[in-house]
């Protein structure tokens, strides 16, 4: 919105604004520090109105996991739902510093309403029937399938992507070096849907998949799959004090890295990746997200006053696979983001064994980081080694732009 504001000051009253104001660099940081402060600074209000409504957390019951009700007894009346106050912060710093006319910024902005609404829903029927179960898990997956389906139409269906504008494209810039040391650069123009059916790989600069024809069914599997898997995978991983916030501040770093040099046509071209026009505004939207989980975790690290609940962890997810998938870069996520996917297959895993080889268990409790605890760790010391876990993933994520 103040974007579109200074450009109203230079065409209509002659004000010379900085320049840097436009810049994408600038509005990450702005980004960030809004979604910081209105975390850090909304928390104790907003944790205050969670009691005065009684919105406190479901845990387990001792006939479901006897040991967990036991070691997470003392969280039950720690107010839940604190996502809202991580997505508000984000929706400010949208609304304030990035471009309205991209529609990258209203896909965003849609995944973080669509799946922050379901989440909410989810959050509610927990409160409301003071249990963990909430909305069932077929109608949850059917949502999330739905809207995932939606994301994927419109990226790989032309009639479908024309509804905006300026739908998003992308350019491929191949350097070829000719007699002496002179070299000539050859740039071929992707639309949407010719940049969305290509696959890239961490450390690999050309696609290792480019799905073409009745192929492209592929990509739009691909789509669902990560978008929907994000969105579970983050969700499984809230469960202790700190360690989904902590985790995603990582990611989202990585992925807006990403994002901003993929916006800037000579970074792209020295790096070997994919310029795609208007990228930066992801980069904005992902320091808010990175942001506002750092202010959240300011009441979320042990002992936690707010917990995150459904409504953040569902969305959050959502985001960063919808950015993931915007900017081409699944396998980077499933990299960078390698404790939710060890959470979720985890669960996956412990389902599967259970069901197909006579109730034996992999692992004493799933997600993953219950198991930890059942061993004997302390919560802590669970969450500080998952964290630097994400946080190498996520040095190898940055280090791939330079090893392809």
């Amino acid at each position: 919105m103040l974007l579109l504001f200074v450009e109203w000051l230079r065409s209509w009253l002659q004000y010379q604004v900085p320049a840097a104001f436009t810049y994408f660099s600038t509005r990450m940081m702005l980004a960030a520090g809004t979604g910081l402060l209105l975390s850090i600074f909304l928390g104790p209000w907003f944790i205050k109105r969670l009691y005065a409504l009684k919105i406190g957390q479901s845990i387990r019951t001792g006939e479901e996991c006897p040991l967990l009700a036991e070691l997470h007894g003392k969280k039950k009346e720690t107010p839940t739902m604190g996502g809202v106050l991580i997505l508000f912060s984000m929706s400010v710093a949208l609304f304030l510093w990035m471009d309205l006319r991209s529609v990258f910024t209203w896909i965003l902005l849609l995944t973080t309403v669509v799946l922050g609404v379901l989440g909410g829903i989810d959050d509610y029927l927990k409160l409301r029937y003071k249990n963990s179960k909430g909305l069932k898990a077929r109608k949850k997956m059917v949502c999330q399938l739905g809207f995932s389906s939606l994301v994927a139409l419109y990226l790989l269906c032309p009639q479908v992507t024309q509804v905006f504008a300026h739908p998003p494209m992308a350019k491929e810039q191949t350097v070829v070096r000719q007699e002496g040391e002179r070299t000539r650069v050859l740039v071929k123009v992707l639309n949407t849907q010719q940049y969305m059916a290509r696959v890239y790989l961490p450390f690999c600069k050309d696609p290792v998949f480019v799905w073409d024809g009745w192929l492209r069914v592929l990509s739009f599997l691909l789509i669902v799959f990560v978008i929907t898997g994000a969105s579970n995978a983050v969700n499984l991983t809230d469960g202790l004090d700190g360690l989904a916030a902590g985790c995603l501040v990582m990611v989202s770093i990585v992925l807006a890295v990403f994002a901003f040099f993929s916006n800037h046509i000579d970074l792209a071209r020295y790096l070997n990746i994919l310029y795609i026009e208007g990228s930066g505004e992801i980069a904005v939207y992902l320091f808010a997200l990175a942001g506002a989980a750092l202010g959240f975790l300011w009441y979320n690290g042990y002992p936690a006053q707010v917990f995150m609940g459904d409504t953040g962890s569902l969305a959050l997810g959502g985001i960063i696979g919808v950015a993931a998938v915007l900017l081409r870069r699944e396998a980077l996520l499933a990299l960078v983001g390698a404790v939710f996917v060890a959470e979720a297959m985890s669960v996956i895993l412990q389902v599967l064994s259970y069901r197909y080889r006579n109730k034996k268990r992999i692992f004493l409790i799933a997600p993953l980081h219950h198991h930890f605890e059942y061993k004997g760790w302390p919560e802590t010391k669970v969450v500080i080694r998952f964290w630097i876990i994400s946080l190498l993933f996520a040095i190898i994520g940055v280090g791939s732009l330079k090893f392809q």
